[in-house]
């Protein structure tokens, strides 16, 4: 089949490839002439495992092409894929331009009968502003054309979206038109052919399955970093229990990791977007704005901690920080909670040694030239010269480091986990103080902690 997508970003590029993988020829058509460019040269602008491959393979092949040529994009595909940015408007909602500014551009340049799919997240009722503006395109033209708008979302994991698509859990597909559901069937029929995975249903309820999905997985983490909180209080270890509690079928082992809170492009903007759709229809939504709240508190909790350690004293200090990205197997950095804790360091005067896998460009290009913030090219070069460690990202390299290594390196032999990587009994043996995330051994982390174990070394020498 042949398919345009509208948008070369994470979605859209993740499509295109993995559409084109299967056989499909897909134009996809971006605004950007400079990032059209790096891709037609076969440079990806984003990390994710798997894409370049598809990509380059694709477009030696003749599958896969890039342009900024609207007009061939709309004149090329049957279905035409929107998959352009959502993001967040001052009030926290949806900002719809950019889908609209598509639905205008394909009313504007279609001469037959197409399928619209709205494939970025957008909130219900998005389909019919798009119905509304592609009909408005051509009422101006005076042009009497058939076309359809479906609802067909992604649910693409950051790090494994190409398995994600192939493989997908669910194909949601909201639509109003039997014949529109029989060919978005045959379009994703290569990825179905192991057990039925697509979910019909009308095209309001597809728009508000996305949003729902992603506030509920977003809601665990909450609630897990909110039991974590409490189980620093009381004396528990949250990691125990998780374990207790993901035991249960109903409730399950997956997103009830307890840490430094979520971020990345998905979470943070659509709990905010559907708790402003719901106040929109005059609905107080105030499970998703605690979800929200929490997860805020929860971004500058590992601060905390060190600045208790510290007796609120941390100007001159310096900090390692293994982990930028906002999870692994991504450069991705929106919202990440690497960058709450980075710029309250900062703005106690403190600086920052960083390392992550990935993230090293993404964190210059957001931060550029500092002099509080050196970007090292290995996890132990960034311990050289740091007081002391904070982790944010569960990179797998971080996972069993050398702890002899870290406790020699740090002048301050102290770890700040955010992401709960190791047995608190086992850094005990290495010697090294340890502050998790909802661990019993938080009692250490009281003001004038600090002070009193250098009296006590002072003491005993």
């Amino acid at each position: 089949m042949q398919l345009t997508i509208f948008g070369s970003g994470y979605v859209g590029l993740v499509t295109g490839a993995c559409m084109a993988e299967v056989g499909n020829h897909v134009v996809c058509v971006d605004i950007d002439a400079e990032k059209t460019r790096r891709l037609n040269a076969g440079e990806i602008p984003i990390f994710e495992p798997g894409l370049e491959d598809y990509v380059v393979r694709n477009m030696e092949a003749g599958r896969l092409e890039f342009t900024t040529d609207i007009a061939k994009g709309v004149d090329h595909g049957l279905f035409q894929f929107i998959a352009v940015g959502t993001p967040p408007d001052e009030d926290g909602s949806a900002d719809l331009k950019h889908v609209l500014a598509v639905a205008r551009s394909i009313g504007e340049h279609m001469n037959g009968y197409r399928i619209i799919v709205d494939k970025s997240t957008v909130p219900v009722g998005t389909a019919d502003k798009v119905r509304e503006t592609v009909r408005a395109a051509l009422n101006e033209r005076g042009a009497e054309l058939e076309f359809d708008v479906v609802s067909n979302p992604e649910f693409l994991k950051e790090g494994a979206a190409i398995s994600d698509f192939m493989k997908p859990d669910r194909i949601i597909v909201g639509t109003d038109n039997p014949r529109t559901g029989e060919l978005l069937q045959a379009l994703y029929e290569p990825f179905n052919r192991n057990h039925e995975r697509v979910i019909s249903m009308d095209i309001r309820s597809a728009e508000l399955t996305k949003y729902a999905a992603n506030a509920m997985l977003a809601t665990k983490i909450s609630f897990m970093n909110e039991v974590a909180n409490i189980a620093e209080r009381v004396g528990a270890d949250i990691e125990k229990v998780r374990i207790g509690i993901g035991s249960d079928p109903r409730i399950g082992y997956q997103f009830i990791y307890p840490g430094a809170g979520y971020g990345g492009s998905c979470f943070p903007k659509d709990v905010r977007a559907l708790a402003r759709a719901a106040h929109a229809v005059n609905y107080d939504a105030q499970l998703l704005d605690s979800v929200e709240a929490v997860n805020n508190r929860q971004k500058l909790r590992l601060f905390e901690k060190i600045s208790a350690r510290y007796d609120g004293d941390l100007a001159g200090k310096c900090f390692a920080l293994w982990g930028l990205a906002f999870k692994p197997k991504t450069d991705d950095m929106r919202e990440a909670s690497s960058r709450n804790l980075m710029e309250a360091l900062w703005a106690a005067g403190a600086s920052v040694r960083a390392y992550d896998p990935e993230a090293m460009e993404e964190t210059q290009r957001i931060y550029g030239d500092r002099k509080d913030l050196q970007l090292c090219d290995t996890a132990q070069e960034a311990l050289e010269g740091a007081d002391a460690l904070a982790i944010l990202t569960e990179w797998q390299e971080f996972r069993s480091p050398n702890f002899d290594m870290i406790r020699d390196t740090l002048s301050d032999a102290v770890i700040f986990d955010g992401r709960n990587l190791y047995d608190p009994d086992l850094l005990s043996m290495h010697n090294i103080t340890y502050y998790a995330i909802g661990r019993s051994n938080e009692a250490a982390a009281t003001p004038g902690a600090y002070n009193r174990r250098k009296t006590d070394r002072v003491v005993n020498s």
